[in-house]
Parts: structure tokens; sequence; C-alpha cells
């Protein structure tokens, strides 16, 4: 049996990437490690949570000891890195949060794995999950490959730099298997609403502004969250060790244009008259240091491994709105806050 351990596995991309792993080997035991924080919502699990090859640890990465006591405890053969800080807006509010858990929690468990696996390195792997921000902005044309310059604007993308450093850093120094993914912009079911797609979702049900930074005219590319999942799946079992992948959704749009399209989908489901919600539009004073585009070239990851994604925009915009519109207890909860009550009374004690 191997033993997986997903950091972040009760966030939005790793709740889908668990109950994909958990599903898919039996033979697996995946132990999700969270700290249940307040993007992290043990609610998203549900269906799978009493499965036998699935645990749950409530952990801080930044906890260097009791990390390694996880390592040794579960005798952890892969690790996937998803657990980190991931909002632009927060990071330039508090980057000091940023770089502790962006930087020095991905430096923790780099150590701990170096630990555990120190003279048996067969069969290992620590596959470390990044963003596409990283590399910066693109001008009108040109997509960010695998091999484009680091050149990050934010907080955020700096503390995700340089935990990419620290990651290819223990590779070349200890010999430590490891493999990078560099993603865009994450859209689907269980996403916290402070994100776009879920928080216009929310707003236009409920008839609140549509906050837009600037014109509209930042350009982001967008990847189906399932989507997402299945690659890192794909790269963890078939990536070749010390490569980087970026995987994009070849689906870039401009925010005002993703914002009419979501307006267009949330009214005709609501049964509303067509473009009923564009008066909630609200233009705002642009983000500091906002990147104008991001396009992410997935050609290496379709070429080497054979994959690409499923779904478009349109269609992936419609199924994610309705299962929004189909789980409003779950956002109720989010945006109450009794989510996180209850999950952090259930393991305060862990």
């Amino acid at each position: 049996m191997k033993n997986i351990l997903v950091t972040g596995g009760a966030g939005f991309i790793g709740s889908h990437l668990v109950r994909l792993l958990v599903n898919k080997y039996p033979n697996y035991r995946i132990v999700n490690m969270d700290n249940l924080t307040y993007a992290g919502n043990l609610a998203n699990l549900k269906d799978i949570e009493d499965k036998s090859n699935y645990e749950f640890v409530k952990c801080d990465i930044c906890d260097f000891e009791k990390v390694q006591k996880i390592f040794l405890d579960y005798q952890i053969d892969g690790v996937i890195h998803l657990a980190a800080e991931s909002h632009v807006d927060r990071s330039i509010k508090d980057p000091f949060s940023f770089a502790q858990t962006n930087v020095m929690g991905t430096l923790s468990l780099l150590q701990a794995a170096k630990f555990a696996w120190e003279g048996n390195l067969e069969d290992k792997l620590f596959y470390h999950v990044s963003t596409d921000e990283v590399y910066g902005s693109l001008g009108e044309e040109g997509f960010f490959l695998e091999t484009t310059a680091y050149d990050p604007h934010s907080p955020y993308s700096a503390s995700k730099a340089s935990s990419d450093h620290f990651v290819r850093a223990f590779q070349d120094t200890f010999g430590l298997p490891t493999v990078i993914s560099n993603c865009s912009n994450n859209y689907g079911a269980y996403q916290f609403p402070e994100k776009l797609i879920p928080l216009f979702i929310n707003n236009i049900c409920n008839n609140k502004p549509l906050p837009v930074y600037g014109k509209g005219e930042n350009v982001r590319d967008w990847l189906y969250v399932e989507d997402h999942a299945r690659a890192i799946d794909l790269i963890f079992h078939k990536g070749k060790i010390g490569d980087t992948y970026n995987i994009g959704g070849f689906n870039e749009w401009k925010n005002i244009d993703l914002i009419k399209v979501m307006i267009k989908t949330v009214d005709e489901a609501l049964g509303r008259e067509e473009g009923t919600s564009e008066k909630l539009i609200t233009y705002v004073t642009d983000r500091a240091g906002h990147d104008l585009r991001y396009a992410i070239d997935s050609t290496k990851l379709k070429e080497e491994l054979g994959w690409e994604p499923s779904l478009q925009f349109e269609e992936g915009i419609e199924k994610t709105v309705k299962w929004y519109l189909d789980n409003a207890e779950w956002m109720d909860n989010i945006t109450s806050g009794d989510y996180h009550d209850y999950y952090n009374e259930m393991y305060k004690t862990q």
C-alpha cells in the first residue's frame, strides 16, 4: 500500500484531488493534512470521509515537529503539496502570513521528507503545486512556458516563487525527488467565495454589487478544477522527476467578458430576463500590481503525458453555476462562518 500525504486537502483544489485519489486508488492510503483555516472545509469531503483508505489529520504545515511525526507515523511515500495562502488581495494586506505559510511551510515539509526518506528514495516523490502567477505578466500575445523566467509582482506570487525555488534546491542539494506544476486560475464546485467566480455567482443571486477592478480588461486563463485534479494525478504517477509542468485551460477571458457570461448564466438559471443583473457591475480602483494577462501553454503536458482539458468555459460555468445554486446551504454555511466553527470544535484537540 502506498501512503500519500495531500496537504491542504480540505481546500478547493485539494478536496477535488483527495476525492479523485480515494475513489480511484483503493490500494492507497490518502492522508489529508489540513489546518482548517478559513478556506479549509471538511464539508467538501463528506461523501468520502468514511472511506477505509482515507484519513484526516489537522496540522499546520509550519509545525515542523508535528509534520515530521506525521511522515513517520503514516510512513508517507509521496507528498502532493497544495496547502497555501492563495488570495492576492490578502497578500497585499498581510504579506507576512504568506511568507510564513507558503515559504516556511513548504520548507518544513521538504525537511520532513528529507529526514523521513533519507537513505531510501526509491518510489518517493515530493510534488509541489504552484501557480502561473510566478511568471509575472504577459502582453497581448505569447504564453507562459515551463522555461519562462520568474517575475512575480505580488506578495502572493513572490511567496510561491520562493517555495518553488526551495523545492528545486532540495532536489539539487539533497537529491530529493521532486516535481512542480504551475496552473492557471481554477474554478468549479467548493471554491471559497472570496474568489471571483463563486463570489460573483453569490452576489448575482443576492442582487449585490459586482466589483470589477479597473476596466475589467485583465485577462486570465481558466481551468476547470476537476481537469486540474486529473492533471495532478497524471503528473504524480507519470511525470519526470525534476521536471516542471504547466497546466492551463487554453481558455482565456477578459474579466469583464467572463463576468457577463456569469450574469447571463445565473440570470437564465433563476428565470430572470437576460441582462437583468448587468446593472450590478461596479468598477473600482485597480488592484496594486495587477498583472495584465496570464496564459499557460500546456503543450508539454499534452505531448508527454496525454492530458488536455475536458471542458471549455461556457460548459464548465454552466456546471459550476448549477452546483452553487443546488448547494445554497453550503454557501450559506461558508458566508455565515458556521462551517469553520463546527469543524474547528471537532478537531481542536488534535
